[in-house]
């Protein structure tokens, strides 16, 4: 049942996406500014009763409803598992800004492409560069097919099935929402909420950067996980981006510095001082470069790449299923 769910879902979401201002996400945000105003005191203890009022009533709804359905019908259940998948995953969601960016930048026409990113991420883009516009939009791209597609699978396979969903994408919203900057919300609603999100999210991402590997380039996906993945201030989007840019063969992020034989570097990781020679003594030198700069052709390439993914996840999910079948 979980793999038809899952397929259901996703054939029902290409036919017919669910915008991103719907009734689902209004109650989300009416429920998270209400725990926020009645809960936020800035100590840590309050922070997380805010985050766990939100959070909890939704998953065992979501898990009841289940239950019974269960009890009365199969074909009531698949149908509850299809609605919930429909209404979590979001991969048209975010797409059309994807093919609506590449399109603008394969007829040359920059400043729609410029529109369109800071549209999405928030961005400033004027007079930002083809190079910089391909490299946010990939990036984008990566996190958001993560914790709408990727991630979302993988809660769906936990023993409470459609709970863990809601569990997911209500985390992933909390930790979203309740850090972006607000003079009226204090940091400790933003610092639990992200930490719930980096434990909920810890071995998803870690399994979404080693379906990226195995479908693209292994080596420089595994090599930029081990060495580049510290560029990002987020451990979880660092892992995502490093493993996402490595099986494409290019770099995302903020280059590392470039030095020549007279400069000596200091890393903020490791707090020792760099140069060429000191390999012997350094004992966290930084790692060459890798790969080349995302240009245009890489965006239809990342299209290829979590397509084949997506392809991966559900025929593990197909033997799944015909194993459990057949046990």
């Amino acid at each position: 049942m979980t793999f038809v769910s899952i397929l259901l879902a996703l054939i029902a979401e290409q036919f017919r996406a669910l915008g991103r201002n719907n009734p689902i996400h209004d109650i989300v945000r009416v429920l998270g500014e209400r725990a926020e105003h009645a809960f936020d005191t800035g100590r840590r203890r309050d922070a997380a009763l805010a985050w766990l009022t939100v959070v909890l009533p939704l998953t065992l709804a979501a898990v009841i409803v289940h239950y019974l359905l269960a009890s009365i019908s199969v074909a009531l259940t698949l149908a509850w598992n299809v609605l919930l998948l429909y209404l979590t995953l979001g991969f048209r969601q975010f797409s059309h800004y994807f093919t609506d960016i590449h399109e603008a930048l394969n007829r040359d026409d920059v400043l729609t492409a410029r529109t369109l990113l800071a549209e999405w991420t928030g961005l400033e883009t004027i007079e930002m560069p083809v190079s910089e516009i391909v490299r946010h939009t990939l990036e984008a791209a990566i996190v958001a097919v993560h914790r709408h597609v990727f991630g979302v699978f993988f809660w769906f396979l936990v023993p409470i099935g459609p709970g863990g969903v809601i569990l997911y994408r209500v985390a992933e919203y909390l930790g979203r929402q309740w850090n972006l900057p607000s003079n009226e919300r204090s940091p400790a609603l933003g610092r639990f909420a992200a930490q719930a999100f980096y434990v909920l999210d810890w071995v998803p991402s870690r399994l979404t950067a080693i379906g990226f590997a195995i479908v693209g380039n292994f080596e420089d996906a595994v090599y930029a996980w081990r060495n580049h993945a510290r560029k990002w201030n987020d451990a979880v989007n660092g892992i995502l981006l490093a493993s996402g840019g490595g099986a494409l063969g290019v770099r995302l992020g903020t280059p590392l510095p470039e030095v020549d034989s007279s400069v000596v570097l200091r890393t903020s990781l490791a707090g020792v001082d760099y140069a060429p020679g000191m390999e012997d003594t350094d004992p966290d030198p930084v790692p060459p470069e890798f790969g080349m700069e995302p240009g245009v052709r890489t965006l239809q390439s990342a299209v290829g790449l979590v397509w084949r993914a997506v392809v991966l996840w559900m025929l593990l999910l197909a033997m799944l299923s015909l194993a459990l079948w057949v046990g």
